[in-house]
């Protein structure tokens, strides 16, 4: 399972070092694309087949289903690990997740989440003052 939360930096070269123990979960090759609220995900190459496997089963006559494919699936690219345990970040995503020197890495469960240092520590910020509100409605549903 992918816990914690560090802080690493994204170097010039665009790579970003995971830490030992995502390294040792993810394996040698990753899955990045786009995530919500502004974030990568990050999946091993197992999670990314389970994740896709779920989207294709999705209706594509439906537009938010259409729509939300495009969004994951388009911006999805193979990443292998160096041996120094560096992935390299693309443009494309850099920009969409407006990723400058420091960078964190969230793990959530079956995936890494890669947030600017800043734009994690306001989200952080929001979530933490709604978290006994968020477990309330969590609550009503059985989930907690």
């Amino acid at each position: 399972m992918l816990i914690g939360e560090y802080t690493h930096n994204l170097d010039p070269k665009k790579r970003l070092s995971l830490p030992k123990k995502f390294k040792t979960e993810l394996g040698n090759k990753v899955v990045i694309t786009r995530g919500l609220d502004n974030c990568l995900f990050m999946f091993s190459e197992k999670e990314w087949k389970v994740t896709a496997g779920k989207l294709q089963e999705l209706s594509f006559a439906q537009a938010d289903t259409r729509g939300f494919n495009r969004f994951m699936l388009s911006g999805a690219v193979e990443v292998d690990v160096d041996s120094a345990g560096r992935v390299l970040v693309p443009d494309f995503l850099k920009d969409f997740a407006g990723l400058t020197s420091k960078v964190v890495l969230a793990g959530v469960s079956d995936r890494v989440e890669i947030w600017d240092e800043k734009r994690w520590s306001a989200y952080k910020g929001r979530i933490e003052k709604q978290a006994e509100k968020m477990a309330e409605k969590l609550g009503e549903i059985g989930a907690l």
